[in-house]
């Protein structure tokens, strides 16, 4: 299968554990099961800082409670380059987007954009598989890398690429910049602001997929589709409950005379 193995899952030499929370979302939703975060990077240089990155972001969110899967992209076809796109990574890809709660993309910043492997691996998966979405109100957090000064690029285009895929971007981001100065011989990234910037980036992810877990539902819910989705004239029971239901919350939420 097409997944990275990470190596010292559990060693954060960065981490200074007297601030660090082993369950930033306690308090704000079931955090059981772990909530299920897919990480995607854009580089396969053997020495891939958006790789490192994701690396320390994993490791991170094991660190808050959460189960992790890197997707390694190597052996990922082009667009329409297989008939169909039936592939092996391209299946295993998109089954991993279906299992997620939700999503890291780190991608290098190269000529003032992302690069196409990130691209690629976004273009891979389609809005609808189905009846099923794989990305659709799923969380989203987005990091870049940069050879050069501190940059935001790559970060911004990965934005619009979640919101287009109809994710919930949360708001913190990382970018790392002269991210060859930020590892160590062994690949590990320095104690440095940089660093705890992904360790906030990660804490908030955690929080907002528990937060949003319990509604994930009732938010990609649309009337459009709904109304594509079902016959002319016609209303399934499942629906009719749940209009029954909000009509009972709209009701009990009504300021009394």
């Amino acid at each position: 299968m097409p997944l990275r193995t990470l190596t010292d899952p559990d060693h954060l030499p960065a981490l200074d554990h007297r601030y660090a929370l082993e369950r930033p979302a306690l308090g704000l939703g079931a955090g059981d099961p772990p909530p299920r975060i897919l990480l995607l990077y854009g580089s396969l240089r053997e020495r891939s800082y958006s790789r490192l990155c994701v690396e320390e972001a994993a490791r991170l969110l094991r660190f808050f409670g959460a189960e992790t899967r890197i997707f390694d992209p190597s052996t990922l076809p082009l667009p329409d380059q297989v008939v169909g796109d039936d592939h092996p990574a391209v299946h295993e890809l998109r089954e991993l987007s279906m299992w997620s709660e939700g999503q890291v993309w780190c991608s290098p910043e190269r000529h003032g954009q992302i690069t196409g492997i990130m691209k690629l691996q976004v273009d891979h998966l389609p809005l609808s598989i189905g009846g099923m979405r794989p990305t659709q109100g799923r969380t989203l957090a987005v990091m870049q890398v940069s050879a050069g000064s501190q940059s935001f690029n790559s970060v911004n285009t990965l934005r619009v690429l979640g919101r287009w895929m109809r994710m919930v971007t949360i708001p913190n981001q990382s970018s790392v910049a002269k991210a060859f100065e930020e590892f160590d011989d062994a690949g590990r990234m320095k104690p440095s602001s940089y660093y705890d910037r992904i360790v906030d980036v990660m804490e908030e992810l955690v929080r907002f997929t528990i937060l949003l877990r319990p509604h994930a539902a009732q938010l990609v819910d649309r009337y459009s589709e709904r109304k594509r989705g079902f016959p002319a004239l016609a209303c399934p029971p499942a629906l009719a409950d749940r209009r029954r239901h909000h009509r009972r919350l709209y009701r009990a939420a009504r300021p009394q005379p």
